[in-house]
């Protein structure tokens, strides 16, 4: 799966909105045909990414760069995709 667009989505545990932007990205994806590969981090496990990201979860990262906060639009998912897949 190499040329996956990678997709790193920071978000916790109990959290509704995150599992709504995942479940959007990967949606997004089968519907476009674009192999993604979805890394999910939980801020809760590092202090760090705790102080950094605290409650503003879920943050996507699309092909390396901070695409959206909160929540996924599906619109601009597609172009994101389409344009790190091209």
């Amino acid at each position: 799966m190499s040329d996956a667009v990678p997709i790193v989505v920071y978000t916790r545990e109990q959290c509704h909105l995150c599992e709504e932007a995942e479940a959007t990205i990967r949606e997004v994806a089968e519907a476009e045909e674009i192999p993604v590969e979805v890394d999910l981090v939980d801020v809760d496990t590092d202090r760090e990414l705790l102080e950094e990201y605290g409650d503003r979860v879920p943050y996507v990262y699309v092909d390396g760069r901070p695409a959206f906060k909160f929540e996924v639009d599906a619109d601009r998912l597609r172009e994101k995709l389409h344009a790190a897949s091209a």
